[in-house]
């Protein structure tokens, strides 16, 4: 007889001092499968490590005399009013972690006041996760395409009817990654993926099968039809080269967001960081620009955007905090960079996130 998978039912403030802290404990209260899905990278997890090793790359200067006190991490974007430049990434299933799923997420995001992605995988209803965030909260939509049109227009149409302000393209993963742990521990879901359920259903299913069930083959011509087909902005993920800022903004996206998918895609590729210096250069302000990968520290944020990024997406790390706290441990993940960056910013001179994005970094030379 198959074994009841059964996630965390926490809800309530948690004790940790770091993002090693709370991994730790989650690793404690997920199922092993889950753990191992949520946690692992690619293959030797190379990436996945050189993802948090890169911020080393670059150095913040600390800068006195400044007259700054009291740091603002608040900002504007898109029309929208967030608390810090600090969003929540698209990551699948948020119910491997807590019975309260995406639902607790919402909430906690929506009360923190910045903007939630929700993804094709969720193990939630658009109309749930709509419900918890609050009809005023912001939030967009990460797409995994059908390879029926019919079936992509239809979850276009859900995600503008639940208020998605954006459709995010998430377009590095056409195929699994070498997910060795998953392998391994003989993990498949053990959730329902209701928003895609008319062409996958995710109980039972490898990653292999889920990606083997999206479409595969993507082109610009993607883009332009969710652009028209939902009116609203694009954003493309996954963008690590000039060539693909080309491809994405001549095809009409709104923005890119540069990811690696957090080391679980293609091993033996570049940091996320390293690759946002290219693609920054690349746009050259023509469109907003998106980071997430690696992100564990207020220093991480920070250099994001000092280096071109416009806002920046966290995932595993709230991941743990909802394993761990449900809807409060999640707003605690959250409070936790703002508080870091609030004091970097102090540090370094800066009072303002407009003042972050002026801010020079020096190469480490001595790496």
């Amino acid at each position: 007889m198959e074994k009841i998978y059964q996630a965390s039912t926490a809800e309530g403030a948690i004790d940790f001092i770091n993002m090693t802290d709370l991994e730790e404990g989650a690793k404690e209260v997920i199922p092993k499968g889950g753990y191992g899905y949520i946690s692992s990278g690619a293959g030797d997890v190379f990436t996945y490590q050189e993802n948090e090793r890169a911020f080393n790359h670059k150095l913040i200067i600390p800068h006195v005399l400044e007259d700054v006190e009291l740091p603002d991490t608040k900002m504007e974007f898109a029309g929208e009013k967030l608390s810090a430049p600090i969003i929540m990434a698209p990551v699948a299933a948020h119910g491997l972690a807590n019975v309260a799923a995406e639902k607790a997420s919402a909430k906690a995001v929506s009360r923190f006041g910045t903007i939630y992605t929700a993804s094709s995988y969720a193990s939630c209803t658009l109309e749930e996760i709509r419900e918890a965030g609050g009809a005023d909260a912001p939030q967009w939509f990460q797409f995994y395409m059908s390879k029926e049109d019919s079936i992509n227009r239809d979850i276009l149409a859900m995600a503008k009817r639940n208020g998605a302000k954006a459709i995010v393209l998430t377009a590095d993963a056409t195929v699994g990654g070498n997910r060795e742990t998953d392998r391994r521990n003989g993990f498949t879901f053990p959730l329902a993926m209701p928003i895609v359920q008319a062409y996958q259903s995710g109980i039972g299913q490898t990653m292999d099968a889920v990606y083997g069930s999206s479409k595969q083959k993507l082109s610009p011509k993607d883009v332009e039809f969710i652009a028209s087909n939902s009116d609203l902005p694009v954003y493309v993920k996954g963008v690590q080269s000039e060539e693909d800022v080309e491809r994405s903004i001549g095809s009409g996206a709104s923005g890119v967001w540069v990811s690696n998918h957090g080391g679980r895609q293609l091993d033996g590729g570049p940091a996320s960081f390293d690759s946002l210096q290219y693609v920054a250069e690349a746009v050259a302000g023509r469109v907003p620009i998106v980071f997430d990968s690696g992100i564990r520290r207020g220093q991480h944020v920070f250099k994001a955007l000092a280096s071109g990024a416009d806002l920046v997406a966290i995932g595993r790390p709230v991941i743990y905090g909802l394993a761990l706290g449900g809807a409060t441990g999640v707003q605690q993940v959250f409070e936790f960079f703002k508080k870091e960056l609030e004091m970097v910013m102090q540090l370094a001179g800066t009072q303002t996130v407009a003042d972050i994005k002026k801010t020079v970094l020096r190469e480490n030379r001595y790496l």
